[in-house]
C-alpha cells in the first residue's frame, strides 16, 4: 500500500508542479505585456493630447484670449482620466486652467520644466507651446495613472485562475492516474502472488490495448510459458537436456531481437547526427563563399582588375541566393513537420496548372538546352491544393532539368489509373542506382548527385513528398542507372472542374518598371528602419533616382514624428523596431487625417504568408520581404507614387 500511495503521489506532484509553473509563466508574461502596453499607450496618448492642446491654444496665447484657451481645456471633460490641465504663458504664469469635477490636487503656480514624471498615483506631462520656432507657453496635464490598481487586479485574477486551474488539474490528474497506475499495480499484485504461491495459472488483467496492455500480454505470456514448461519438466524429466537447449535457443533469439532493436536505435541516432552534420555543411558552404570573397574585396588595395572584382561580387550574390534558398526550404520542411501548413483541397484542373508550370519553367529549360514536353488537353481533374500542387510539379520538373544530360529532354504527362490520376515527370539524365533510390527522400540527399556540378539542398524532394502526402497522395520514382528517371505522383481523381483562380505569390506581386517617371519636384520617401545596414542599402538603391528624396528614421516613434512633420509621399516601414512596431506606426498614420492618404510599403524580414496577408488587410500598400529585390522595390515605389498623386 505504501508503494501504491508513493507512486500516485509522485505522479500527482509532477503534474501539479508542471501545471503551476506553466500557468505562472503564462500569467506573468501576459500581465507584464499588458502593463507595458498600458504604460506606453497612456504616455503616448497624453503626449499627443498635450501637443494638440498646445497647437490649438497657440493663437489664443498670441492674442491673450483666455476665453478660447479655457474653452479648449474644457474639452478635456470628455477624457475622465485627466484630472487637471493648465496653459502657462511665456512668463510661466497660469493663462488658463481646467480641473475635473471631484478631482483633488492644486495646479502649480508657475510653469514646470517640460517632461514626463510620476506624482503619487498620477502622471504629469509638461510640453512647450511653439509658435514660429519660439516658445510662447507650456501645456500642463495631470492624469490618473492606475497601473498599481491594475497590478493588484491582475494579481487577484491570477490567484483565482491559478486556484481554479490547479483544482481542475488535480481532479483530472486523480482520474487519469487511476487509468495509468491501477493496471500496473494489478500486474504487480499478480507477480507477488505468483512468487509467493508458485501458482503459474494466475493471469494479469488487461485493461486496454496500450503499452500497459502490451506489458500485461507479455507478462501473461511469460506465465503461460513458465507453466507449460514446468509441466513438461515434471512430465518429461527425461527430455530435460533438450528442453534446456530449447530455452537457450529462445534466449539467443531474444538477444538477437535486442541486438536488432539496438542497431535500429543506433541507426536512427546516426541519421539524426548525419542530418545535423549535413545541414551545418550546407549552411557553411555558401557562407564560406560570402565571407571569403567579401574579405578579398575588403582587403583589395586596387590591384585587382575590375572584372575580377565583379566576378567576386557575382560569387557573393550567387552564394547569398543559394543560402536564402536553403533557409527557405529548411523552414518549409520545419513548418510541414510541425503541422503548421494548412491546405485547401479542392478540384484542380491539371491542364491549367501544367500550362502555368510550363510557362514558368520554359526559360530555364531553353537556357540549358533541354527539350520540354507537356501533355496537352488531358482534361483530368484532381483533388488537391492548387498552390501546393504547382509547387510540387515545379520542383520535380526543375530537378529533371537540373540533373539532365546536355541536349536531353523532359516529358510531363498524366493518365488515369482506377480512381487515381498519376502525373509523371521523365528525364533523360544519368539515372539512379538502387542504393540512391532508397535514400532519395532524405534531407540533404541531392538526388544522388554527390560530387556533381549542380548546386542543391536536397530538401526539396522531402518537402515535395510531405506535401503530396498531406494532399492524400503518393509519390515514387522509377530509375535505372544511365537511362534516366521517372518521378510520379498519384492524387485522387475528381469529377468537378476546378474554378480558375490565381496563386498567391509574394515574390511576384509587382511588375518591375524599366525607368522612373520624370517629375519636376522630387518625391519624398521616408524609410523607417532601425538597422543601419538596411538603411544604407536602400540609400544606395535610390541614389540613382533623381526623382526621389530619401528621409530616414531609426525607430518607430521617430518615424511617426517625422511622418507627421514632413508629410512624405511614400513611407517604407520595417516591422520589428524599438519603442513602436511598424504595424503600430502604420495604424496611427491611418487614423490621422493628415497622413491617412500616404501609401505605406512594408519592408520586413517576416516572410510568412500569413504575416503578409494580415499586413495587407491592415492597410499596407505593398508587402516586400528581405532579402530585398531591387526591381520589386522600384516597382512598388512607382505604383505607390502614382497612387499618392491620384489621392491628392
Amino acid at each position: 500500500m505504501m508503494y501504491r500511495l508513493s507512486l500516485q503521489r509522485r505522479l500527482l506532484g509532477v503534474t501539479m508542479l508542471t501545471s503551476l509553473v506553466a500557468l505562472l509563466v503564462a500569467l506573468g508574461a501576459m500581465v507584464t505585456y499588458d502593463l507595458r502596453a498600458y504604460h506606453e499607450g497612456w504616455v503616448a496618448d497624453l503626449q499627443a493630447q498635450a501637443g494638440l492642446i498646445g497647437r490649438a491654444t497657440a493663437p489664443a496665447l498670441e492674442f491673450d484670449d483666455t476665453r478660447v484657451a479655457s474653452e479648449n481645456l474644457a474639452l478635456l471633460r470628455l477624457q475622465p482620466r485627466i484630472k487637471a490641465a493648465a496653459i502657462y504663458g511665456p512668463q510661466g504664469e497660469v493663462f488658463a486652467s481646467y480641473t475635473a469635477p471631484g478631482a483633488d490636487g492644486a495646479l502649480p503656480a508657475r510653469a514646470e520644466q517640460p517632461g514626463l514624471r510620476r506624482a503619487d498615483s498620477d502622471l504629469l506631462v509638461v510640453q512647450p507651446i511653439l509658435q514660429g520656432g519660439r516658445e510662447i507657453g507650456r501645456v500642463y496635464l495631470r492624469a490618473e495613472y492606475a497601473i498599481v490598481d491594475r497590478v493588484l487586479t491582475y494579481l487577484g485574477i491570477a490567484a483565482v485562475v491559478a486556484l481554479a486551474a490547479l483544482g481542475v488539474a488535480l481532479l483530472l490528474s486523480t482520474r487519469l492516474q487511476r487509468a495509468v497506475v491501477q493496471p500496473i499495480l494489478a500486474i504487480s499484485d499478480v507477480a507477488r502472488d505468483v512468487m509467493q504461491r508458485q501458482d503459474y495459472s494466475r493471469r494479469a488483467p488487461k485493461a486496454a490495448d496500450d503499452e500497459v496492455g502490451v506489458l500485461a500480454d507479455s507478462f501473461n505470456g511469460m506465465l503461460a510459458e513458465i507453466e507449460r514448461r514446468a509441466q513438461e519438466v515434471r512430465r518429461l524429466n527425461a527430455e530435460l537436456e533438450a528442453r534446456v537447449r530449447e530455452r537457450t535457443a529462445q534466449l539467443e533469439a531474444s538477444n538477437e531481437d535486442l541486438r536488432l532493436a539496438t542497431a535500429t536505435a543506433e541507426k536512427a541516432n546516426r541519421a539524426k547526427s548525419e542530418f545535423l552534420s549535413s545541414m551545418s555543411h550546407e549552411l557553411r558552404t555558401p557562407l564560406n563563399a560570402i565571407i571569403g570573397f567579401g574579405q578579398l574585396l575588403a582587403g583589395d588595395t586596387g590591384n585587382t582588375k575590375p572584372e575580377r572584382r565583379q566576378e567576386f561580387i557575382e560569387h557573393i550574390v550567387d552564394a547569398g541566393k543559394h543560402l536564402l534558398t536553403l533557409i527557405n526550404e529548411i523552414l518549409n520542411l520545419a513548418r510541414i513537420e510541425a503541422g503548421h501548413v494548412e491546405l485547401s483541397l479542392e478540384p484542380v484542373a491539371l491542364d491549367e496548372v501544367m500550362a502555368e508550370c510550363r510557362q514558368m519553367i520554359e526559360p530555364t529549360a531553353a537556357q540549358r538546352g533541354i527539350a520540354l514536353r507537356f501533355d496537352a488537353g488531358s482534361g483530368q481533374v484532381v483533388q488537391a491544393d492548387r498552390m501546393r500542387l504547382k509547387q510540387v510539379l515545379l520542383n520535380l520538373v526543375s530537378n529533371a532539368i537540373k540533373y539532365n544530360r546536355p541536349d536531353g529532354s523532359v516529358d510531363v504527362g498524366c493518365h488515369v489509373a482506377a480512381e487515381q490520376v498519376r502525373i509523371h515527370v521523365r528525364d533523360t539524365g544519368r539515372g539512379l542506382a538502387p542504393r540512391q533510390v532508397e535514400a532519395l527522400f532524405q534531407p540533404f540527399n541531392r538526388l544522388g548527385q554527390e560530387g556533381g556540378p549542380e548546386q542543391g539542398t536536397g530538401i526539396g524532394l522531402v518537402v515535395t513528398q510531405r506535401l503530396v502526402q498531406l494532399m492524400g497522395g503518393r509519390i515514387g520514382v522509377n530509375s535505372r542507372l544511365g537511362e534516366g528517371s521517372e518521378f510520379w505522383i498519384e492524387l485522387q481523381a475528381s469529377e468537378l472542374p476546378a474554378a480558375p483562380h490565381p496563386d498567391t505569390d509574394w515574390g511576384a506581386l509587382f511588375n518591375p518598371t524599366v525607368a522612373a517617371p520624370a517629375v519636376e519636384v522630387p518625391a519624398t520617401i521616408l524609410y523607417v528602419e532601425d538597422n543601419p545596414a538596411s538603411r544604407q542599402l536602400v540609400e544606395e538603391l535610390l541614389r540613382a533616382r533623381h526623382d526621389l528624396r530619401l528621409l530616414s528614421a531609426t525607430d518607430g516613434r521617430a518615424g511617426l514624428e517625422r511622418a507627421l512633420a514632413e508629410r512624405p509621399d511614400v513611407i517604407l516601414m520595417d516591422n520589428n523596431m524599438p519603442h513602436m512596431t511598424g504595424r503600430e506606426v502604420q495604424s496611427l498614420l491611418k487614423m490621422d487625417p493628415r497622413t491617412a492618404h500616404i501609401p505605406v510599403i512594408a519592408l520586413t524580414a517576416s516572410a510568412m504568408p500569413e504575416a503578409a496577408a494580415s499586413s495587407l488587410a491592415a492597410g499596407y500598400f505593398r508587402y516586400l520581404t528581405k532579402p530585398l529585390n531591387p526591381a520589386a522595390l522600384m516597382a512598388a515605389l512607382d505604383e505607390a507614387l502614382k497612387a499618392a498623386r491620384t489621392r491628392r
